[in-house]
């Protein structure tokens, strides 16, 4: 090509690439007179600013032949391939860890057909209860610019290893240690735990129970006895004033009747058919078939009661997401308070990560510092084979400390970005939601004055609306 072509042609034309480097641009800087150009012209002109991927040659003829078609537009002439992002790997149970497929049959009135409760997931010492499904690797793109561009590889799933379990040296599968019945615990341990069965009523002859293992109860928990569990719980009676507490779930056949004593606190779900007048607490789901009545009841996750009656009346009901109910209030404006986005045991991670934030720095600091020393004295004289040791040990320190500090930057970021967005923290009546009903979601509050028919209470710009049901 002629020098004053070459001329021509940089003066005319510009070529951009995208921030991702998946596409390349080709704008007209001049559009006076007429130009002539050829696919070949044009391959060159890329090739010299350094495109070398991807190239449209069908563009590149379209362009040569009507350029002033394509003068004020910016025009793709190379598109690179984009890397694909590894899978997550994953843990498989190998037991039914559904707490909600556990549960009592419900009828179609919403009544629960509670003869006896439903199969536990018993397991034998070493059977296999969980497997690692490893992670898969991204496949890399490649820039218009002809190099790589490198995929997010998936992360590796990590057991969560509670009591009485065993994972095999290549961390591939966990066993259970003893007979017993799987639990899943707090933060997704899982445990297998010993049962233990009293076959009646928690009373004067059976007294307190604490047992680190899982408790079936084959009657009632009375007034002012206290039942507490590292499994789950449960009961095919009724629970009255009384303390039951267990770090898995609590499953009662019966409901709660509390009359202001008490409580029934779980460390994930609680399931019964009514609540009334009760204290409850479970760190994810609380699901009840037929009423909440007068109680206070704080779920980490959903409350929901959309049995035959569903009725949520009186007292405080609170949930880290959602509330959901057949019918909220009563016609008599019977004051009924439900909050929704409000997550306590974020705000108290979120004040522990922070403590171990500062502590981490601490010490990445001290591991610095010394590092520094040993490499000044290493300057002037030979190492002993001790400091080497030790410059060794401090660095491996110093890795395993940012790698803490990395995690727990990242867990501070999801939590913040959590208790930001209000915007999927819902309050649903699946009925009727009456007058005398305080909604709140996240700091903001609203006081409803009208009964409204299959409504949707949620946060948006900046308010409370309510919405139709769906």
């Amino acid at each position: 090509m002629p020098e004053n072509e070459t001329q021509s042609l940089e003066d005319s034309l510009q070529v951009t690439i995208s921030e991702d480097k998946l596409q390349a641009h080709l704008v007209f800087r001049r559009v006076e007179g007429n130009l002539s150009l050829t696919v070949k012209d044009l391959e060159q002109f890329l090739s010299a600013r350094g495109i070398r991927f991807g190239v449209q040659s069908d563009t590149l003829y379209l362009i040569s032949q009507k350029p002033q078609e394509f003068f004020f537009t910016q025009n793709i002439v190379a598109v690179g391939t984009a890397p694909k992002n590894g899978k997550d790997g994953f843990i498989r149970y190998l037991f039914d860890s559904n707490d909600q497929g556990r549960g009592p049959a419900e009828r179609e009135d919403g009544s629960v057909d509670y003869k006896d409760l439903k199969q536990l997931a018993n397991v034998k010492a070493g059977q296999l209860i969980a497997e690692r499904i490893p992670s898969e690797p991204g496949v890399p793109g490649k820039a218009v610019t002809g190099e790589d561009i490198a995929p997010k590889d998936g992360k590796d799933a990590l057991f969560k290893i509670g009591k009485n379990v065993v994972v095999n040296p290549e961390k591939t599968g966990m066993y259970a240690a003893i007979d017993g019945l799987v639990t899943k615990t707090d933060k997704e341990k899982l445990n297998v735990f010993p049962v233990f069965e009293v076959n009646g009523d928690v009373d004067y002859k059976v007294g307190n129970i604490d047992f680190v293992g899982t408790v079936v109860i084959r009657g009632n928990i009375l007034t002012g006895f206290r039942v507490k569990a590292s499994g789950d719980i449960r009961v095919t009676g009724g629970i009255e004033g009384a303390e039951v507490e267990s770090d898995g779930s609590i499953e009662i056949v019966g409901g709660i009747i509390g009359s202001n004593k008490g409580h029934v606190k779980a460390g994930r779900n609680v399931r019964c058919s009514f609540i009334q007048e009760g204290n409850v607490y479970a760190g994810e789901d609380v699901f009840v078939s037929q009423s909440i009545m007068h109680s206070n009841v704080r779920a980490g996750r959903w409350v929901n009661c959309t049995g035959s009656k569903g009725l949520i009346v009186g007292g405080l009901v609170q949930a880290g997401d959602r509330v959901t109910a057949r019918m909220i209030g009563n016609s008599m404006s019977t004051a009924t308070s439900i909050e929704v986005g409000v997550r306590p045991e974020l705000r108290q991670e979120l004040s522990e990560l922070r403590t171990t934030i500062k502590q981490l720095v601490d010490s990445i600091d001290k591991s610095e510092k010394a590092l520094a020393l040993i490499d000044q004295l290493a300057s002037t004289s030979q190492l002993s084979p001790d400091k080497l040791a030790l410059r060794v040990k401090l660095s491996a320190t110093k890795r395993q400390t940012n790698e803490e500090l990395k995690a727990a930057k990242e867990r501070i970021l999801e939590i913040e970005k959590t208790l930001e967005d209000a915007s999927t923290a819902r309050v649903d009546s699946t009925h009727t939601l009456f007058g005398g009903t305080k909604i709140v979601i996240g700091r903001y509050t609203r006081f409803v004055k009208d009964s409204s028919q299959r409504v949707s209470f949620r946060f948006m710009d900046g308010d409370i609306v309510m919405v139709p049901f769906y």
